[in-house]
C-alpha cells in the first residue's frame, strides 16, 4: 500500500490547493478527485464557466444596444450560442489542464476516483477505470465541496428544471426563464439569459434579494436589476414545478396567500448548496458533523479525530472558492509545522452581474446588531469621472469606520469593476487601516478606484467631488 504524509480527498479550489502547497512544503501528497478533472465545482460548472457567459452576455448587450451612441456602428447583431458554449468549455478546459500541469511540476500524485476511509488512516479509491487501490496518509484533508440543493418534491433533471450546471450549458436561449431563489447564483445566471432575450422572473421566499447583504446595497441592487427587465416576486413561496409539453408550470403562494402560477420554458433552481460528505465513510471513522451535515472542525481545521482535517465548502463558513483556498493554504501551512492564517472577517464577496457588487466586513445591520458605533462614508459612480466616460455611473462606495477608532469595520459596493476594486479594502481591513488612511493614500486621475477615496473622505463629511 502507498504511504503518503498527506492525502486530499477533493481536487476543487480547497483541495488542489492545499495538495500544492503540501508539496512545495516537501511533503509527499496525493489528491483523489473524482470528477476526472481537476478544479472542482468552480472551475468546471461554476464560477469560472459563469464568468465566460456572463462575459460574453455582457459584450453582446452592449454591442446590441450601447454602441451606437458612442460612434460605434455594427450593424445587425446575433447569438450563436453553439459557439459560445465552445468558448466557454475551451476556457473551461484550458483551466482544468493547467491545474493538471501544476500537479505534475509540483509531485502531487494524482488520483482519478472516489475515495473513501477504510479506517483514520487508510482511504480506498474506487478508479474511474473500474478498478480499486487503497493508499494510506499519516493526515488526510477533507475538501470534497458542495453541491446544489433543490426544493421538496422537485427533481432536477438539468434539461426543464436545471441547477446552474444544466443554466450554463442550456442549447438555446430560452423565452421564458423563472429563477427560483435570489441569491448570487441565480441572479448572476438570470442576468446571463435575460441579456440574450430571455424573459426572467425571480421568485424569492423572502422579502429582499441577496441574503445576508448590506440592505442599502441589496435594495439598490433590486432596483437595477429591475430597470435592466428581470422581474421579481419576493415574500413568496414555491410550492411546485411541473412538467409540461411546453416546458414546466411553477406554482406558488404570496405572502398574502394568493396563488399565483408561472409558465416556464426552463426553471432554474438555485435554492443553496448542501456540503458533500455522502460516500465517505465519516460514520465509520468516527468523525462528527454539526446540525447543517457539515464537519465540525477547530481552529486548524482539526476534526473530533487527531489526524483528519477538514477544509472549504464541507465546514462552516461562507461556500467560496477563495475561502477555500485560503483554508487550503493554511492547513498545509499547519500540517507542515507552519503558521496557517485565514481572516475570516477579511473574506471578500462578489456578484458578478452588471453592475457588479462587491463587499467585505461587517454590514451595517450587524454592527447595529452588536451596538458598534460608527460612521457611514458613500460616494456615488455618478460623480466619478471614469464611470460617467464609461457610462456606468449606476451604484455608489459605502465605507462604515468605527465612530470612536475610525477603523474601517466594512465596505459594500455596487458598480462598475467592483469585484477588482474591492481587494485594495479588503487588504486595508487586513492591516487594520482607518478611512483616513484611505482617504490620504493617492489615487490615480481618473479610474473607478478614485471612488473609493472619496467614499474615505465622507466618512468625514469631506468628499471633495460630491
Amino acid at each position: 500500500m502507498d504511504e503518503f504524509d498527506i492525502i486530499v480527498i477533493g481536487g476543487g479550489p480547497g483541495g488542489y490547493v492545499a495538495a500544492i502547497r503540501a508539496s512545495q512544503l516537501g511533503k509527499k501528497t496525493a489528491c483523489i478527485e473524482s470528477r476526472g478533472a481537476l478544479g472542482g465545482t468552480c472551475l468546471n460548472i461554476g464560477c469560472i464557466p459563469s464568468k465566460s457567459l456572463l462575459h460574453s452576455s455582457e459584450l453582446f448587450k452592449k454591442a446590441n444596444s450601447e454602441f451606437k451612441s458612442l460612434g460605434i456602428n455594427t450593424g445587425n447583431i446575433s447569438i450563436d450560442i453553439s459557439k459560445m458554449m465552445q468558448h466557454k468549455k475551451k476556457s473551461v478546459d484550458t483551466l482544468t489542464k493547467g491545474v493538471e500541469f501544476l500537479f505534475k511540476k509540483n509531485k502531487v500524485n494524482y488520483f482519478k476516483g472516489h475515495g473513501s476511509f477504510l479506517d483514520t488512516n487508510s482511504i480506498e479509491i474506487k478508479l474511474n477505470d473500474g478498478t480499486k487501490k487503497s493508499i494510506k496518509g499519516k493526515n488526510i484533508v477533507v475538501a470534497t465541496g458542495s453541491s446544489v440543493l433543490s426544493l421538496p418534491n422537485i427533481t432536477i433533471d438539468e434539461k426543464v428544471i436545471v441547477s446552474s450546471t444544466g443554466a450554463l450549458s442550456l442549447p438555446k436561449i430560452p423565452k421564458k426563464l423563472i429563477v427560483i431563489g435570489g441569491g448570487y447564483i441565480g441572479l448572476e445566471m438570470g442576468s446571463v439569459w435575460s441579456r440574450l432575450g430571455s424573459q426572467v422572473e425571480v421568485i424569492e421566499y423572502l422579502d429582499h434579494i441577496t441574503p445576508g447583504m448590506d440592505k442599502e446595497i441589496s435594495d439598490s441592487f433590486l432596483k437595477i436589476l429591475k430597470k435592466q427587465g428581470l422581474k421579481f416576486h419576493l415574500s413568496t413561496k414555491v410550492n411546485s414545478v411541473k412538467k409540461n409539453s411546453n416546458g414546466a408550470i411553477v406554482e406558488a403562494t404570496s405572502k398574502e396567500g394568493d396563488i399565483k402560477k408561472f409558465d416556464a420554458d426552463v426553471v432554474l433552481m438555485s435554492v443553496g448548496r448542501k456540503p458533500n460528505t455522502n460516500g465517505l465513510n465519516l460514520k465509520k471513522v468516527g468523525i462528527e458533523l454539526d446540525d447543517k451535515g457539515r464537519i465540525r472542525t477547530g481552529k486548524n481545521f482539526d476534526t473530533n479525530i487527531p489526524n483528519i482535517f477538514a477544509i472549504g465548502d464541507v465546514i462552516s463558513g461562507p461556500m467560496l472558492a477563495h475561502k477555500a483556498e485560503e483554508e487550503g493554504i493554511a492547513v498545509a501551512e499547519y500540517l507542515a509545522g507552519k503558521y496557517g492564517h485565514v481572516n475570516y472577517d477579511v473574506i471578500p464577496g462578489v456578484v458578478y452581474t452588471s453592475p457588479e457588487v462587491a463587499y467585505v466586513g461587517k454590514t451595517e445591520e450587524e454592527l447595529k446588531l452588536k451596538k458598534i458605533s460608527y460612521n457611514v462614508g458613500k460616494f456615488p459612480f455618478l460623480a466619478n469621472s471614469r464611470a460617467k466616460i464609461n457610462d456606468e455611473a449606476d451604484g455608489f462606495v459605502k465605507i462604515l469606520a468605527d465612530k470612536t477608532t475610525d477603523k474601517i469595520l466594512g465596505v459594500h459596493m455596487i458598480g462598475p469593476d467592483v469585484g477588482n476594486m474591492i481587494a485594495e479594502m479588503a487588504l486595508a481591513m487586513e492591516f487594520g487601516a482607518s478611512a483616513e488612511d484611505v482617504a490620504r493614500t493617492c489615487h490615480a486621475h481618473p479610474t473607478l478606484t478614485e471612488a473609493i477615496k472619496e467614499a474615505a473622505l465622507a466618512v468625514d463629511k469631506r468628499p471633495i467631488h460630491f
